[in-house]
């Protein structure tokens, strides 16, 4: 089935194939619709050629990373001594062309500089009136607040007030004579008792006289 395969392979493909076979009794099966030999050969030779083309392109990679690294470490090196120009530093060097142009683009930056600054500014000074009024609004109604609770007070206060004044007020003296007519009787009924004991005790006295 497998030597099959490698001539439908071959057929279809219109490719050279060669196939080898090693059964576990050690036999060998070959099939090849050229020469296997010549198929092996053709082999050997077109990975030779690949191995050295492969080390040509790894030849030239490496050429290519060392060029793109010089490369690198120039723009480096500009942009290093151009900090050191910013910073007033190495100047010895320069032209007056080049310091003019120094200065140009020292007064460009400070100007971007100054307006990002004011930006920032006025920015946070929107912020804080807007915080203010915010503040101020709050006060307003924490301020009606406390006057709506103290209205509250005083309407219960008041109300309170006017409960008290709707009961009776005692009177001392009332009370004084309630409680005289309350005892009245009582010292009446005594008082009598008193008096027919005492003239009864009299009429019994004279008889004896």
């Amino acid at each position: 089935g497998l030597l099959k395969k490698a001539y439908e392979l071959s057929v279809l493909c219109d490719a050279e194939v060669a196939l080898i076979v090693f059964s576990s009794r050690g036999r060998v099966y070959e099939y090849s619709n050229n020469s296997v030999k010549s198929t092996i050969e053709r082999y050997k030779k077109a990975s030779t050629d690949s191995s050295n083309s492969g080390s040509i392109i790894e030849v030239n990679s490496h050429q290519y990373y060392q060029q793109e690294a010089a490369k690198l470490r120039h723009q480096i090196q500009i942009l290093s001594n151009a900090n050191r120009h910013l910073m007033g530093d190495g100047l010895t060097a320069l032209t007056v062309k080049e310091l003019k142009q120094l200065e140009n683009r020292l007064e460009r930056g400070i100007t971007r500089i100054r307006s990002k600054k004011h930006e920032l500014l006025f920015a946070e000074i929107e912020y804080m009136q807007k915080r203010e009024v915010e503040i101020q609004n709050d006060n307003t109604y924490l301020r009606a607040k406390i006057a709506d609770n103290e209205r509250t007070q005083q309407a219960v206060m008041v109300q309170a007030g006017a409960e008290f004044d709707t009961l009776p007020t005692f009177d001392s003296r009332n009370y004084y004579h309630l409680s005289l007519l309350e005892a009245a009787p009582h010292y009446s009924h005594h008082h009598q008792d008193r008096t027919a004991l005492h003239l009864g005790y009299e009429a019994k006295a004279d008889p004896a006289a």
